[in-house]
């Protein structure tokens, strides 16, 4: 087990100051969209979960996901070695919440489609302009839900 380098109270103010709007990943998500074509609404508070982006012509969502905070089964996510039940406990509640919002957006009537951070970055991460094909095609195809993370390297 390695020893953090900061003490609680710090490390408290570091994970506490991590952006759950305008993310680099969002960001770039917004820029590759708004280059195509694609007009979109942000954090729209009428629709459960605040999604992303809010495509209301393709009556789309997306949500760009953070695979550490949302506990995604990839090379990115890892529970940390200090404090392990209560990272586990806060993972899991997000993971149930994600899956309750998504439910619900899909219930209402919304299309989703969830990009994990994997896609964006580190080694599996996919070719930027060939995500944004995928996450194109998939605004104006007819797929219900989807999900988007980084590739396998055989």
């Amino acid at each position: 087990m390695m020893v953090d380098v900061v003490d609680v109270e710090t490390r408290s103010r570091i994970m506490s100051s991590v952006k759950g709007k305008d993310t680099k990943p969002e960001m770039l998500i917004r820029r590759g969209l708004h280059a195509r074509g694609f007009r979109y609404r942000l954090h729209s508070p009428t629709i459960r979960g605040k999604p992303d982006l809010v495509l209301r012509r393709y009556r789309a969502v997306i949500f760009v996901h953070g695979c550490f905070w949302h506990g995604h089964d990839c090379h990115l996510f890892k529970i940390p070695s200090t404090r392990t039940d209560f990272w586990k406990t806060k993972i899991n509640r997000n993971r149930e919440r994600d899956a309750k919002v998504g439910t619900s957006v899909l219930e209402s009537g919304w299309r989703q489609l969830v990009i994990w951070e994997c896609a964006l970055k580190g080694r599996k991460r996919i070719e930027f302009e060939t995500l944004m094909t995928r996450i194109s095609e998939w605004i104006t195809g007819d797929d219900r839900e989807g999900q988007i993370a980084g590739d396998s390297i055989p």
